[in-house]
């Protein structure tokens, strides 16, 4: 008799030690800066087999207020290295990823909508730009992740275009906002993407439609080449923060922004009006030389990088953030994703 006490205590203890431990969605992540610049937030999981589309599913608020201030969120050691990884994870945190539309660059589509990354020669860097900034309707976010990084370079540097804005003269930064950037491409001649690439038709009276819809005008040319010619806002407020940003192609399309073994070969073989990509102020004037020096060192100024691992995902504030990429060796496979549309119109 005296014994029963004890024998119900002792079964209360192991009752209590079989409840599972609850942890809330915070304490399942650690957060700190990736370096004292403040460009990119790194996330890492606090135990192991945090799922992280179903984490960001249950932070949104959170994702959203750091991506205002940092622009770009790295998350490591949750492994994200598959097309069906990456594609859920856009879904919880974005929306339906979007299919890559009025493409500038050549990529192939792994699964769902997400894009292996650009697939230029490795031995050439791309520039930093903000994903169809020149496009009537962009992507607010970008992800993406890497399945299998390079054996030498091959990183993505992220540009703050908060900080591009800022380190442009002022007087500069007015000429772009009275007068817009237009962009004029050419398809067809052999070099870049076949218009039918691009817009992803053979059919010409689609081609048009998308182009009446999006403001673009557009001229058939004799061998079935086509010539586009858009103008486009250079600077946008962005809609959480209300800060100010630099957000266009006008530096990454204009030829003397390419290697200069590119820029002459291209210059040598096409006229102006037909090199494949160029940019102009929107009145069809040129842009000075020393303008387009300023820019590019304004861009360099406010970029930083990081090294990937297999299974980083970085996702980036498509209107905060430009991105690029350095020359590597040896395979490399980023998957790309794009989601939460908007639309010019919205900012203008």
């Amino acid at each position: 008799m005296a014994m029963e006490p004890q024998v119900h205590a002792h079964e209360n203890l192991r009752r209590i030690r079989r409840q599972p431990l609850a942890l809330s969605s915070e304490t399942l992540v650690n957060a700190a800066p990736y370096d004292g610049d403040g460009h990119v937030l790194l996330v890492r999981p606090t135990i192991s087999a945090v799922d992280l589309a179903t984490w960001a599913g249950e932070q949104k608020e959170w994702i959203e207020s750091r991506l205002a201030t940092y622009g770009g969120i790295l998350f490591r050691g949750f492994q994200v290295a598959t097309a069906g990884a990456l594609d859920r994870i856009v879904a919880a945190i974005a929306g339906d990823p979007l299919a890559y539309k009025e493409r500038s660059s050549p990529r192939r589509l792994v699964g769902g909508n997400v894009y292996t990354s650009t697939e230029h020669p490795p031995d050439q860097p791309i520039f930093p730009h903000n994903e169809n900034s020149y496009q009537h309707v962009f992507p607010r976010r970008v992800f993406f992740c890497c399945a299998t990084p390079a054996s030498t370079g091959g990183q993505t540097p992220v540009t703050d275009v908060r900080r591009v804005f800022q380190r442009i003269d002022p007087a500069i930064r007015q000429r772009f906002i009275d007068r817009r950037v237009l962009y004029v491409r050419n398809f067809g001649d052999g070099l870049g993407l076949p218009w039918q690439v691009v817009f992803q038709t053979d059919d010409r009276s689609a081609v048009e439609e998308y182009c009446w819809n999006a403001g673009i005008k557009w001229t058939w040319r004799d061998g079935n080449r086509l010539t586009t010619r858009q103008i486009r806002p250079a600077v946008a407020r962005h809609p959480r923060t209300g800060e100010m940003v630099w957000f266009n192609h006008a530096t990454f399309f204009h030829v003397s922004t390419l290697a200069p073994s590119i820029r002459d070969a291209l210059r040598s073989q096409f006229s102006e009006e037909d090199l494949p990509n160029n940019t102009y102020y929107g009145d069809g004037g040129q842009i000075e030389p020393d303008v387009l020096d300023e820019l590019r060192a304004a861009y360099a100024e406010a970029t930083r990088t990081f090294t990937w691992q297999t299974g980083d995902l970085l996702l980036l504030d498509n209107m905060l953030m430009a991105h690029a990429r350095e020359p590597f060796t040896g395979p490399r496979s980023i998957l790309v994703g794009l989601a939460m549309p908007a639309c010019w119109a919205d900012f203008t």
